[in-house]
């Protein structure tokens, strides 16, 4: 399974510390966060990742390189000034993804996710996505959407989970997109309403890292 990781934001809630480095490439104690993500991916298997840039997108190849030294394989995905939202950016990166499901995450999350278990399941064909849900950060104490017994999403039903940004999609879910600026909600939302989105509720280690505190918390954490 290909993996994308997206890395294309702006980090607005993280400046002055984005205004010289892309948020991904901002480090947590002794690493970068996107390489704390590469490795975790490497460990479980996954080695063939493209990572999509616009934000001072520059620096991401200097510094990660083709991806030897992680023992992975990287291609990039740059975009335009200004960036084009998930959607868009993912919709550019489709001819370096395959024609199978393809994970996608954030690059400004931290984890101990297993993402085997990801590149393990078979999506069924009337299955366009498969979201992997967390418990709510106080950040957002309402959560996205609802996750029911039967593993299907909705935006109805309580308690909502928050959409962790690891997900499982299916290319044709941005098939006959053009190359926009495009946000992932309507599409996750379009497929809920077809009852083709599904998930799972994970309760190990994850953080937003979106804010200067969450980083500064996380840094104190792996400098233990």
């Amino acid at each position: 399974m290909k993996v994308m990781i997206l890395a294309a934001g702006r980090g607005e809630r993280l400046r002055p510390l984005t205004d010289h480095t892309p948020k991904p490439l901002l480090h947590a104690g002794p690493k970068r966060l996107i390489e704390y993500l590469i490795e975790k991916l490497v460990d479980d298997g996954l080695k063939d990742i493209v990572i999509n840039h616009a934000h001072l997108g520059e620096q991401f190849e200097p510094i990660l390189g083709n991806g030897e030294r992680y023992r992975a394989n990287f291609e990039y995905s740059a975009e335009v000034t200004g960036g084009l939202e998930t959607a868009g950016g993912i919709i550019q990166a489709l001819p370096l993804l395959s024609n199978e499901p393809f994970l996608v995450v954030n690059g400004d999350i931290w984890t101990d996710f297993p993402f085997d278990t990801l590149a393990k399941i078979n999506l069924t064909k009337e299955q366009l996505c498969h979201l992997v849900m967390v418990n709510n950060p106080a950040h957002n104490p309402a959560g996205d959407f609802y996750l029911n017994a039967d593993g299907l999403l909705s935006l109805e039903g309580e308690p909502k989970l928050t959409f962790s940004g690891i997900g499982v999609y299916r290319p044709e879910m941005f098939a006959n997109h053009p190359v926009a600026k495009l946000a992932l909600k309507p599409f996750l939302i379009e497929a809920m309403k077809h009852k083709r989105a599904t998930g799972i509720h994970y309760q190990g280690q994850w953080s937003d890292i979106g804010t200067v505190e969450r980083l500064t918390s996380l840094t104190k954490q792996l400098d233990v």
